[in-house]
This record gives structure tokens, C-alpha cells and sequence, in this order.
């Protein structure tokens, strides 16, 4: 069950990126919060819906609350199911199935990536076999997972200039237990 919207709540929900956000994203010449601003405020600039936006601002969210067995986006999407619904919590569970996915329907993609994004791919599981690209075209928000995955990818500049965390507030703010 979702939680009704409060300033708590937002806090539990930006906690992790406004505690540990400033760290190193994985050999990009940027942090994880420099590079979640940066995806979202493209999604934004490119028209998205507040679900999209918000995705996009949280996806990564999974490598600064804990390890283990289960991948990233599963850590994030399961840790945001409290506070949202599908329509933000999917296409972040789906976005490294997504970069799987374009790395496989499209060759051109792979050339495309960051060597940091090809070296978290191979440890990712790698190209899709028929299977897993009939799956992901078979889920429902396999298009907004993509278009993450897209804005994701042009997110690490170290020059790019972003709002503050707190312009996405009352985004969140609106998605919070709906």
C-alpha cells in the first residue's frame, strides 16, 4: 500500500541521493547525483510526463541503498514501490534490460556507450537472446524504460548544468502515493 504524501515521506525518498549521492558513478566523469539531475532534467526538457521525470531522477538510486543478490534497479524499483506507483518504479526496474535490449536490436547503439556502460553491460548479463527481447517488448512500460535508458545515456557530462534536487520536489511530491 502507498503512503499518503508528506515532507517525511519525500525525505525517505531523497535520503539516500542527498547522503551519498556525491560519490563516483562508476567510472563516469560524474557523481551519482550530478548524473540522476542530469537524466532527469533531459526527460524534462524533452516534454516527459511527471512519472518519466521522476524515474529518471531516481533510477540509479539502487547503487547507494545497499548490495547484494539482486541488481540496482531491482534494489530501487522495490525500494520506491513503497512511495510509488508502476508508472515509476518499471521503467526504472526495466532500464538496464532496456540498454540489453538497444544493445541487441541495434548495433550502432553499443558503439554508442560509454566504456563504463559497456563493461556495466557485460556484467549485466549482456546481449538478449530472443527470449529476453520478445520479453521486454512485452512489457508495459518497455517504451518508457527505453526512453530512460536514452536520456540515462546522455547524462554524464561533467559541464552540464541541472537544477537542484529540490526543483523536482513538488514533482515528487505529486506522484507520492497515487
Amino acid at each position: 500500500m502507498l503512503r499518503p504524501v508528506n515532507n517525511a515521506v519525500v525525505n525517505e525518498v531523497l535520503e539516500p541521493l542527498r547522503l551519498g549521492g556525491r560519490v563516483a558513478y562508476l567510472g563516469e566523469p560524474v557523481s551519482v547525483s550530478d548524473h540522476l539531475l542530469q537524466t532527469a532534467t533531459i526527460a524534462q526538457a524533452e516534454g516527459s510526463d511527471a512519472p518519466l521525470v521522476v524515474a529518471c531522477l531516481l533510477h540509479d538510486l539502487g547503487w547507494l541503498i545497499g548490495s547484494g543478490g539482486a541488481g540496482h534497479e531491482t534494489r530501487a524499483a522495490l525500494f520506491l514501490s513503497e512511495f510509488f506507483d508502476r508508472s515509476v518504479t518499471e521503467p526504472i526496474r526495466l532500464h538496464v534490460t532496456a540498454k540489453q535490449y538497444l544493445c541487441t536490436i541495434d548495433p550502432d547503439y553499443y558503439e554508442t556507450l560509454t566504456l563504463a556502460s559497456r563493461r556495466t553491460l557485460h556484467s549485466q548479463g549482456g546481449f538478449l537472446d530472443a527470449h529476453g527481447t520478445a520479453g521486454f517488448e512485452a512489457e508495459r512500460y518497455a517504451l518508457d524504460a527505453v526512453c530512460l535508458r536514452r536520456f540515462d545515456d546522455r547524462a554524464k557530462d561533467p559541464g552540464a548544468i541541472t537544477p537542484e534536487l529540490d526543483h523536482f520536489v513538488p514533482m515528487l511530491e505529486s506522484l507520492i502515493g497515487v
